[in-house]
């Protein structure tokens, strides 16, 4: 009898996280110029998706924990399926389908991922990519998905590569993956070696935080503050949500502008696109006629954790950190330089190395230490805001050029917003996913995307230039009042 391979206590607690409100599903949407051959794609599926040999396997839950199953029975046709758009089958449409899709759970005894082939959208085709968080994260899905690709209709592949074989135990990897946490919270003698024990639980409770933080540490002082964060602020996007959700995707911008803006302004292109949203998330929240004075919401924001020449093993290895958004700075420049102050205040942060350990603890532990922690989370954050770098040049899948794409990430526990940036061939193209009982238009967020763009470069060219070529927040906000 072959031996079990066991989910890593990360990957378990994604599949564990599961609810019928927010299902852990990355799901991404592909479009293309011509008309995808049904037979040629699952040709490519299967030949070029099916090497990483995780994809034929099935994640399974025990009494004593979960592990990997090969699906015997395994059947490419039963993955990628064809879906068909009602008339004009334009990009209301293409939404409609996606958010009907993103809300629906993978069918959970085989493979948990599905290709779905639109072929009448635009005059060309697109494809819905639904794929369960457990098996692996973004960083290492973009991997997969160039692997996929062709430079030109008619190749070579975009990343010619031959797969490594796992070990059937993944205890190797999950001590590479906690690694660096495990090595720096052994340095901090018993206080480590309590959390490593306890995981979990001192988020859950504020008194063991409120002890850790007298040891004068800067880790215990980080574990502590996470423990002690007040309550995100009350939004119309905080609530419990719902199974129905909705997804929408702005025009793309110029990834060229998007750069010489952030230079001009000494802000990052993470920076500039933050500030972007914010402004956005502002403008919706106006329109509704909700005060924003002063307010304040915090972003859970992934933070990669891998090697990208090890993106092959699949798997999950990111931390999160807590970005405090200005919603309340009507300013456009003074909220970049906000944006970008918060960002920096987060740089060598242990919340990242944190997080992934917290993950660990809640997959290693019972359910309910995991449901406490995920509570507790999302008090304390409104929404997940993810930016991945997508290739800069062209690509082409089963002969049909790839002209855009978008993906959307889950939002864990009862968080109902999340937003996606996301840059290809020149371009940078933001997406949103939204609860429908708590945002039902996010088209309407995503509408603004442009427009807050559009604010700063005008700000920029209205503003002074210094010799060193940095502007001044202070002129370059008198000049936007003016």
């Amino acid at each position: 009898m072959a031996r079990r391979e066991k989910l890593s206590a990360v990957d378990t607690a994604w599949l564990r996280m599961d609810r019928p409100a927010n299902l852990m599903m990355i799901c991404g949407v592909l479009m293309f110029d011509r008309r995808l051959s049904l037979a040629r794609l699952r040709r490519v599926i299967d030949e070029r998706f099916l090497v990483f040999r995780r994809f034929r396997q099935v994640p399974v839950q025990t009494a004593t924990g979960a592990y990997w199953r090969e699906d015997r029975a395994f059947d490419v046709a039963a993955h990628v399926v064809t879906s068909q758009l009602a008339p004009p089958a334009g990009d209301a449409e293409l939404q409609a389908l996606a958010s009907q899709l993103i809300a629906t759970p993978l069918p959970a005894e085989r493979p948990m991922w599905e290709f779905h082939l639109v072929a009448n959208f635009r005059g060309g085709s697109a494809v819905i990519a639904r794929i369960h968080h457990c098996y692996a994260d973004g960083i290492a899905l973009v991997r997969v998905m160039l692997s996929m690709m062709d430079v030109s209709a008619d190749g070579p592949p975009a990343m010619p590569f031959h797969a490594k074989e796992r070990p059937a135990s993944t205890d190797d990897l999950a001590l590479d993956w906690l690694g660096p946490l495990t090595a720096m919270l052994k340095s901090t003698g018993s206080i480590g070696r309590l959390l490593l024990q306890k995981g979990a639980g001192v988020l859950t409770d504020p008194a063991q935080a409120v002890a850790l933080a007298g040891q004068g540490s800067a880790l215990t002082a980080e574990i502590a503050r996470l423990a002690l964060m007040d309550e995100d602020s009350r939004t119309r996007f905080k609530g419990a949500p719902g199974v129905a959700k909705r997804v929408a995707w702005a025009d793309p911008l110029p990834l060229d502008d998007v750069k010489t803006v952030g230079r001009a302004l000494g802000a990052s292109i993470n920076d500039l696109l933050l500030a972007c949203v914010a402004g956005a998330l502002r403008d919706y929240l106006i329109e509704h006629g909700d005060d924003v004075d002063a307010l304040t919401i915090r972003a859970l924001v992934p933070v990669n954790l891998r090697p990208l020449d090890k993106a092959y093993r699949l798997g999950n290895r990111f931390g999160l950190v807590f970005l405090d958004l200005p919603i309340g700075i009507e300013n456009p420049i003074e909220r970049l330089y906000a944006v970008r102050a918060n960002m920096r205040a987060l740089k060598g942060s242990y919340q990242p190395l944190l997080a992934l350990g917290l993950l660990a603890a809640m997959g290693a532990g019972p359910q309910v230490v995991q449901d406490a922690v995920l509570s507790a989370l999302a008090r304390n954050a409104t929404a997940v805001m993810t930016n991945v770098p997508g290739p800069q040049t062209p690509l082409w899948l089963a002969g049909a050029k790839l002209t855009s794409l978008m993906f959307w990430v889950p939002q864990s526990g009862d968080i109902g917003l999340g937003v996606s940036i996301l840059s290809y061939a020149g371009s940078v193209r933001f997406g949103i996913v939204a609860d429908r009982a708590l945002c039902p238009d996010p088209d309407r967020i995503s509408a603004r995307f442009a427009d807050e763009f559009e604010k700063l470069t005008l700000a920029t060219l209205l503003s002074p230039w210094p010799r060193d070529g940095d502007l001044d927040p202070i002129d370059a906000a008198r000049a936007v009042a003016l």
